[in-house]
């Protein structure tokens, strides 16, 4: 026998619960079976709510009466739509009699103006019996045996009303000899029963799936299948991780584990029964019937998954208890638990120091601030001589946990667990390990949880492929449409080749932002910025990806404006990295600099910033890596700058200065005024960023720039009144090349770095040279070290583009 169990969630409408009858058939054609059922989908939340406004209503019970119509309406409709016109009369009649009792209790709760929790068992039960008539002559009517059971005939309980206990022993009796008169397919009601005293019960959380498994033991049945609206067990709650995917099987351990730290597919108590009896439980969907679904057995661990499930609680409380004169002092713990216990407050997780100093409990925060007065109550004289602080409560905490019986002894999975969270930014607040090591769980800030969930399910699940969230300022620019085309052109073979999903999230341009945590169409960039986005206001742009806080968020600037680097330090502090060609933040004062490098590395992620010195040419991570393995850098020359290479390349023959530079501007190797490349600054911000990164602590004033473009040029009123000027000066320019081709020479602008000191000047150099044969616009370094110090290390290659 299998014993099939139907949640609220697929007997939503008549389709719907037509859908159920379909496996029904399939399935009984196979094998006997059983069937339990829960409310019509939000049925149980009316039916609370129901009970409220009869408590509350006036005399007339006008103001229930709407809710109780409404109630009405959704099962008399249901059952007109699913149920043959020839069965209408008796399912009528059987729901009217239902409605009538509801009413009649109703009545009561109004007249008393008393809502027991005894009278809310018995409102509640309303919904399961209404729900099981339905299914039951749904399949009658499609030609199948099946027969109507109220459980509070087979199912016996204690009558502690809300979470009643089922009396196994008499409840097992029962069912046999129920189910031994009846070879019909039972359609019974989950979720209730009934105490010794004759009232009715219900079983609590996840009371249906607790029917099934308390009939399926007594019956020995081959297997308890739970049908739900998901696809079984996934790895994580695919609400707030969209990658989480469904398990193919659970060991009775795992599940208990994942569903005591918020799993909702499935609940402990359902576990037990089918635990005792070894009967495999099946999770599957409803709306997905050929899926196979989670098989829940006592399995015998496969595999290399280290990790079988992420669940959480999100919202708890952690009490701490803490002073000097607990330790080594005999029954505390025994106290405290004592005095949770006697108060029915649960504990969901415990730490404790080895010292003895301190306990952390968590509790439900509805339940916080009554432990924490009962607890001070308990040791109040302790209090009163400080040998035991007074409790500590901090609330707005979350519990994630990692469950999985490959994790017993396999090292490295706490340090993966707690590292992929420290790489996020994501502080723990307390840990706590069974010795069974089953379970590692750590409580965090409630606001980092999906952060947490989706950081630590793309380390033990999807290790293989990363998610960088991208957030890229200036998307429209020169440099930020080309790095977006060079993403969009690269995006396969990187996935492939680096195991990378580079995912753009945010992007903003100067009139307009827009963001899409799922990920916006490289190719559809422009438009859906142009057609979707608000107004652009970096402020707003920043907080906002903040505030999002995705895992492994990156904040790409590809301006050379001051305002993004600003927000630099903000972003490092959030463990946001920050890769940038802009060489505002590392030419700025070298207080920012260092800072900005220090904040990486507290904040263990990344400020990257290659591109600010000879653009794609790996000249920065060369000198880091020198730096990094001991080696000391004595000296550096390099032409750094793309514009003035070009310009000193192409000046030669019988070419002008002029016409040389004007060209550079028409080719785009110059910034719209030229003056900003002729001037030297931009060449200095690197040569001072290469020499930082040495370890030399200098300021921008500390670059000497010789000028070489005479004074008037710079004073010119307009970009075209400077070419006038410069052209003047073509006589200048001609007289220094010739006398440097006069000695097999060229004209080359080099920044040296050499005892401590920057200087950028107008060289003319020979063949010996290893600048000599630099062409068009490329740049070349060369760093002489101790142990470059015969060869030195040269690095050449283009420098724009």
């Amino acid at each position: 026998m299998k014993v099939l169990k139907f949640g609220g969630s697929s007997l939503t409408t008549a389709s719907s619960i037509e859908i159920v009858n379909t496996i029904i058939k399939r399935v009984s054609s196979e094998t006997k079976i059983a069937i339990i059922v829960s409310a019509l989908t939000g049925v149980t939340d009316k039916l609370i709510a129901l009970g409220q406004n009869a408590k509350n209503a006036k005399e007339n019970g006008d103001s229930y009466k709407s809710f109780l119509d409404e109630l009405h309406s959704l099962h008399f409709t249901t059952a007109q739509n699913l149920i043959k016109q020839e069965s209408h009369t008796y399912i009528f009649k059987e729901m009217r009699k239902l409605f009538e009792e509801l009413e009649e209790v109703l009545k009561g709760v109004c007249l008393l103006k008393e809502l027991t929790p005894r009278s809310v068992d018995l409102i509640l039960s309303f919904g399961e019996r209404l729900s099981a008539q339905l299914l039951t002559q749904c399949l009658k009517d499609s030609g199948i045996d099946a027969e109507y059971l109220d459980a509070r005939n087979i199912i016996l309980t204690d009558t502690t009303y809300g979470s009643a206990k089922v009396d196994i022993e008499t409840s097992f009796s029962k069912i046999n000899k129920y189910f031994n008169e009846h070879p019909s397919i039972q359609v019974t009601t989950g979720f209730i029963g009934l105490a010794k005293d004759g009232t009715t019960t219900t079983l609590g959380r996840g009371g249906s799936d607790l029917t099934a498994a308390v009939i399926a033991a007594a019956l020995d049945a081959e297997e308890i299948q739970l049908w739900k609206d998901t696809d079984g067990v996934m790895t994580a709650n695919p609400k707030r991780v969209k990658k989480a995917f469904s398990l193919e099987s659970l060991s009775y351990e795992e599940a208990m584990e994942l569903s005591h730290f918020g799993a909702k597919v499935i609940y402990p108590p359902t576990i037990q029964p089918a635990y005792v009896k070894k009967i495999p439980i099946r999770i599957l969907n409803a709306f997905n019937p050929d899926f196979c679904g989670t098989l829940i057995t006592n399995r015998e661990i496969k595999g290399t998954k280290k990790v079988t499930g992420i669940t959480s609680i999100e919202e708890i409380s952690l009490m701490v208890i803490q002073g000097c004169g607990m330790i080594g002092v005999s029954g505390i713990s025994a106290r405290l638990f004592g005095t949770l216990a006697k108060a029915k407050i649960s504990v969901i997780l415990i730490t404790q120091a080895s010292s003895e100093h301190s306990i952390c409990v968590a509790v439900d925060p509805k339940s916080a601030q009554k432990a924490k007065t009962l607890v001070e109550e308990e040791f109040r004289l302790e209090i009163q001589e400080h040998t035991i602080n007074k409790v500590f409560i901090e609330n707005n905490l979350s519990i994630i946990a990692i469950v999985g019986e490959n994790m017993k002894k396999t090292v490295g999975v706490a340090g993966k667990f707690f590292s992929s969270l420290a790489k996020n930014g994501i502080n723990i607040v307390a840990i706590a390990q069974g010795s069974s090591e089953l379970n590692i769980s750590v409580v965090i800030s409630k606001e980092n949880l999906a952060k947490a969930l989706n950081v630590v399910h793309q380390e033990f699940f999807l290790s293989e492929t990363k998610t960088a969230n991208l957030f890229v300022v200036g998307c429209t620019g020169n440099i930020g449409s080309r790095l977006l085309e060079q993403i969009k052109e690269s995006y396969e073979k990187i996935l492939k080749n680096l195991k990378l999903e580079l995912k753009l999230v945010g992007i903003i341009n100067t009139k307009k932002m827009f963001f899409n945590e799922d990920g916006i169409f490289y190719p559809d960039y422009r438009a859906i910025l142009d057609w979707h986005g608000e107004p652009a206001n970096l402020e707003v742009f920043i907080d906002r990806m903040k505030k999002m806080n995705l895992p492994n968020s990156v904040f790409v600037d590809c301006t050379a404006m001051t305002q993004p680097v600003e927000h630099y330090c903000s972003a490092l502090e959030s463990s946001i990295a920050v890769i940038t060609p802009n060489k505002n933040g590392a030419s700025s004062s070298y207080a920012n600099y260092y800072k900005l490098k220090e904040l990486a590395t507290t904040y263990n992620t990344k400020y990257v910033y290659e591109t600010n010195v000879g653009a794609g040419l790996p000249i920065i991570n060369t000198l880091d890596d020198l730096v990094n393995s001991g080696d000391t850098v004595l000296k550096f020359e390099g032409i750094l700058s793309g514009t003035l290479s070009f310009i000193f390349t192409t000046f030669t023959g019988d070419r002008k200065f002029s016409d040389v530079v004007r060209e550079a501007k028409e080719k785009g190797f110059t910034e719209p005024d030229p003056r900003l490349d002729l001037s030297g600054m931009d060449f200095a911000k690197k040569v001072l960023i290469l020499a930082r990164e040495i370890g030399a602590g200098l300021e921008l004033k500390d670059v000497e720039i010789v000028p070489f473009i005479p004074e008037d040029c710079f004073k010119a009123d307009s970009v075209e009144a400077f070419f006038e000027e410069l052209k003047k000066h073509d006589t200048y320019f001609d007289n220094m090349k010739n006398e440097a081709e006069a000695k097999n020479e060229k004209l080359k602008c080099i920044g040296i770095y050499s005892n401590g000191t920057c200087k950028i000047s107008l060289q003319s150099i020979g063949m010996d040279h290893p600048f000599y044969q630099l062409k068009g616009s490329d740049n070349v370094v060369s760093f002489e070290t101790d142990r470059y110090n015969v060869t030195p290390v040269v690095i050449k290659g283009p420098g724009a583009g």
